[in-house]
């Protein structure tokens, strides 16, 4: 399909530059099948049904964003995007045209990388002499959150370290929030629970290609990158039990999907790179509850195949027209096929 057919016109006053507080007070489009109704987070316990399966991604951001100094002194700025295992990760690095493979990198005094390989499109492998968990425990004291540049231009502060993190947040590897999984509370979701709506997790370590915008004109030349991902089998026993199933974001359903179309749902782990657009046979979800996503980027199209091109352009006009927050702080849309 043509990029261009999911373009849309945002002000930039109405992407939001700090999350709702308390988190579930954020504003919730309920794109019914009798239309669009304004509603807020915290209304979710009656607007779901005894039997729903609510499906989180309790990945953990990792604060991703390096400063450093290049051999010759001067700096360098690394933005992890992907463990690729054995002390290396796949990063982008400014100003990269200035290294090469073999390179020294200094964060800190105890973290220090190695130019591995620079590859076709501008990503270098970054050895780190470290264990993973020794290196995630150095990232802490040395790395800042990876927060997207249309929030304040990527510049995180000490707010953003919880801002950033959904609740659910176990298991460290991604460099970008599941964004819907922000806006719910314990309170909430002991709500939920009284409503008989019961919970689930997976995990899918979010890369930042996930938020942007598709570069091509035509979906079919666009190549996503590969994320890692695991369905436990205790969720995948709670999905096959469940009413419908609610996915709470955009990467845990395409994880779902990805599986499901792998010949039934069931535990998994692996990676995917799954593209989704309209005409998508989706066969396990049934119900999503996601943030408003950038003009021309893959989480767009997936909420139009998932509602339909023409109800998510309506849903999108509304939410401008009423001012609602968008992007990674912003408010969020209920959407059901």
């Amino acid at each position: 399909m043509r990029v261009d057919l999911f373009d849309f016109d945002l002000p930039r006053d109405l992407i939001a530059q700090r999350p709702a507080s308390p988190r579930d007070s954020a504003r919730l489009l309920d794109v019914a099948p009798d239309g669009l109704h304004d509603r807020a987070v915290s209304d979710l316990p009656r607007l779901l049904r005894p039997g729903d399966l609510l499906v989180f991604n309790d990945t953990k951001v990792i604060p991703a964003r390096l400063d450093g100094r290049r051999p010759s002194g001067g700096r360098v700025e690394a933005l992890l995007i992907r463990d690729l295992g054995n002390g290396s990760w796949l990063a982008f690095a400014k100003p990269a045209k200035r290294l090469k493979a073999g390179d020294v990198l200094t964060f800190a005094a105890d973290l220090v990388a190695r130019v591995a390989s620079k590859r076709n499109d501008g990503a270098l492998e970054l050895a780190f002499d470290k264990s993973r968990a020794e290196f995630l425990r150095l990232l802490e004291g040395a790395g800042s959150m990876p927060i997207p540049p249309y929030i304040r231009g990527g510049v995180a502060d000490r707010r953003d370290s919880a801002d950033y993190q959904t609740m659910f947040a176990r298991l460290e590897g991604s460099v970008a929030a599941p964004t819907a999984g922000l806006h719910f509370t314990p309170q909430l979701m002991a709500s939920l629970a009284e409503a008989g709506i019961r919970s689930a997790s997976v995990t899918l370590h979010v890369g930042p290609g996930t938020f942007q915008p598709v570069r091509v004109l035509d979906t079919e030349d666009h190549e996503m990158h590969a994320e890692w991902g695991e369905v436990p089998p205790v969720t995948a026993d709670a999905i096959a039990q469940a009413e419908r199933v609610v996915c709470v974001g955009t990467t845990a359903l395409r994880l779902l999907e990805c599986v499901a179309h792998q010949g039934k749902m069931r535990a998994w782990a692996g990676e995917t790179d799954i593209f989704i657009t309209p005409g998508f046979e989706f066969r396990v979800v049934d119900l999503l509850l996601t943030n408003f996503h950038l003009p021309r980027s893959t989480l767009f199209m997936l909420a139009a195949a998932f509602a339909g091109l023409e109800r998510i352009k309506a849903a999108y006009a509304h939410a401008v027209k009423e001012r609602y927050r968008f992007y990674s702080y912003g408010d969020c849309c209920l959407l059901r096929r």
